[in-house]
Parts: structure tokens; sequence; C-alpha cells
């Protein structure tokens, strides 16, 4: 471990001299990490320490290997271990033959939630990553990971990835910062308390709708779509779908905006998996970024961007029929047991009608708004159980 490592420049290529090192109030002088590999800069070293406290958390709290994908200092997705379906294989672009570890099958969610955004991402491993998750982030167009360790053909596969200039973080598991963090903004220095509250099952015991039942596997999405938010830049909420994100929406002023944008993506998720989508007879020479660009232009409004004489040719080997507004509201209106939580109270019932269109049924939100009665007489009206978690959970 070093003292400090030196970057080739901050956010931006003219803000320099710039590094890492750890402050007189930190109890030690050696950075808790290494590089294993690669030159990581300013912004990869947000992205892998906020990821890895992220996947951290959601280990503890599941008791299952976790995984992270995240772009400029918020996630693009996050999800525990759980097998993947034979559809999810083919959308995340994972062998119907290939075998894969509980931390293979997590990282294979978290890049799938939103493939767009998570193009260039950085990646966080909450255990050793092996080789079977080496291998599927061989294929991938990303930046660099953080992990508590590497198996060696894990590895040396890693190492092969970008020409040799891969960034490969190693951190200690067994790191724990100072209880008081500290920033400067124009000079001026702040600090505070960590954000160290844990999230657990007891948050979300508060349930205050009438429908009062939460099933164990509602439970485990509500503290991972909670435990994902306490590290997206706020305002912020997250659906989730089966143990991994499916659609975060992060950094919006107004809360019902982020309820639609994360929205919107938990929809492209679930439209991804429709027939007409799982059937685009693609060109063998279309490459995976360029295959995920295309499907979803072909699942948006802009379908002709795809589809119109002298685009589709270059994609495809026949011309698609469209996938149409109908098709989609149909596909759309037989989504159910989406779980969605919220750094902050939903200040008016329009998130709870939004949140219902993409297949909610349980909600978590901190609650404390004047219109508390009113959001809860929406969730009422369509069944949906609500907890209030009395904790707000926005990061900047």
């Amino acid at each position: 471990m070093s003292k400090e490592i030196q970057l080739k420049y901050g956010c931006n290529p003219n803000q320099k001299p710039s590094r890492i090192f750890m402050s007189a109030h930190s109890g030690t002088a050696e950075l808790p990490l290494e590089v294993l590999n690669g030159r990581p800069g300013y912004i990869n070293f947000l992205d892998a320490l906020n990821s890895w406290q992220l996947v951290t958390e959601l280990r503890k709290a599941t008791g299952v290997p976790a995984a992270a994908s995240f772009k400029h200092v918020s996630p693009a997705g996050a999800a525990i271990g759980l097998p993947l379906s034979d559809v999810l294989r083919q959308i995340y672009f994972v062998p119907a033959d290939m075998a894969l570890t509980p931390l293979a099958c997590a990282y294979a969610r978290a890049r799938g939630a939103d493939r767009m955004s998570s193009f260039g991402d950085f990646i966080a491993l909450s255990d050793t990553c092996d080789l079977a998750t080496a291998k599927l982030i061989q294929h991938e167009v990303s930046d660099g990971v953080i992990a508590p360790g590497y198996d060696a053909d894990a590895l040396e596969v890693l190492k092969s990835k970008r020409k040799g200039g891969y960034n490969i973080i190693q951190i200690d598991p067994a790191y724990v910062p100072d209880p008081i963090e500290r920033k400067q903004v124009f000079g001026i220095t702040f600090e505070q308390g960590r954000q160290s509250l844990p999230i657990d099952n007891d948050m979300i015991s508060n349930v205050v709708t009438a429908n009062k039942t939460l099933t164990d596997a509602q439970k485990r999405d509500l503290l991972i779509s909670l435990i994902t938010l306490k590290y997206t830049q706020s305002n912020s909420v997250c659906y989730v779908k089966d143990g991994q994100a499916i659609g975060v929406g992060a950094g919006q002023q107004s809360r019902i905006h982020c309820t639609r944008l994360a929205g919107g993506k938990a929809d492209n998720w679930h439209l991804r998996q429709h027939e007409k989508v799982l059937s685009l007879p693609f060109r063998d020479t279309v490459g995976r970024p360029e295959r995920d660009n295309a499907i979803d232009v072909y699942i948006s409004e802009d379908w002709r961007d795809v589809l119109d004489d002298g685009r589709w040719q270059s994609l495809f080997t026949t011309r698609p029929e469209p996938l149409t507004r109908e098709e989609k509201r149909a596909w759309l209106d037989t989504v159910t047991d989406v779980a969605l939580g919220s750094d902050a109270f939903f200040p008016f019932p329009d998130n709870i009608e939004r949140a219902k269109r993409s297949g909610v049924t349980c909600i978590a939100e901190p609650g404390g708004s004047i219109r508390d009665d009113l959001v809860i007489e929406k969730c009422n009206e369509y069944g949906i159980a609500m907890a209030f978690t009395g904790i707000r959970l926005f990061h900047h």
C-alpha cells in the first residue's frame, strides 16, 4: 500500500495537480488500496470508492455476493448474485452454456440493468473476482474494477483488457474510515458524520398503508433499492426487480422527474425481454454497443431512426416490424412485483401513479410530507404496500 497516488489530472484535463492520499485525520498514513494494473483517474476513484461501499452493504444486508456498475458517481446498476433465466442470459449477452458463479450473476445483472448508461463503467465486486466474472467483464466496454481480491487466472484475463491498460484496484476489506468525513468547496472545508446508518428490515417495518404485507422477496428488493440510493446523487429513486436495480433516476431537482426517469429505464428493461426484441435479426457484424443502441432506439418513439429505409440495412438482415405503442403498453401491463425506493418523501401522489404504470407493488420512502395522507390514499387505491423509513438518504 502507498501513502499517495498521483493522478494524471482531476475531473478535467486542466485541473492539475491531482492526487489521492490519507489526511492527518484518517489515523493512518497508507491508502487502504493499491492499483494492480492501469492508471485510474480522479473520477475512476470516486466511482470505485462509492461503488465499493454499495456492494459491501448489499453483501452484508442479503448474504449474497453483489456487484455494481457506476458512471459519474452514481450507479447505473446494482445487483446480488441470483441465477439468470434464459431470457436474462440473452439480453445480458451471457452464453447459454457458460457456467456462472453467484458473483458473475451479480455482475451480469448490474451491467445489464441499463446497458446504455453502463457503457464505460467502473465495476465494484463484493467478493474476490473469479474467472467466470472476469470473462464477463472481458467482453464489456469498461474503465475498471475494484474488488477485495482477484484469483490469479481472473487477474490475468482482466490485465489483457484495453491493450493491457485496464484499471484494476484491490481494496482492503477490513478498512474502516474515520467517522467524520470532510471535503472542500471553494476553499471552504465541510465536515459531517459519515452516513453509516445500517439499512435493514427494521427500517422498512413501519408499513403505513392498508396493505401491510411485505413478502421476503419484497423486503429484499426494498433493501436493495435503499442501499443503492444511499450512494446515488440526489434527488433519486430506484426501481428493483428480482434482486437487481432495473431503473435508477439520479440527480434530478424534481422528485417526479426522478420517478419518470427511473420508471422509463425500468420499462426499457422489461421491453428488452419482449419477443420482438429478442428476435431482432441483427447482422453478425453488429457489436454489443451498437446492438444496445439499436435496441434502445427500437423500443422508443424514435424507432424510425433504425427502421427507415437506408438505416435498417446496416443493422439487420431483414427489416423488423416496429414494436407498436399498443404492444408496448400491453407488455408493460403484465409487469408486477417491482419494488420502489426513494431517498426523500414523495410530495405528491403523482409519483405513485407513475410507479404503478411500471408494475410497482411495494414502496419504501422516508415520509414526512404535508401530503403524506394523499400519497397513502393513492397507494391504497392500487393495493400498494408502503413503508415509511423515517430516514432521508440524500447523497452529494
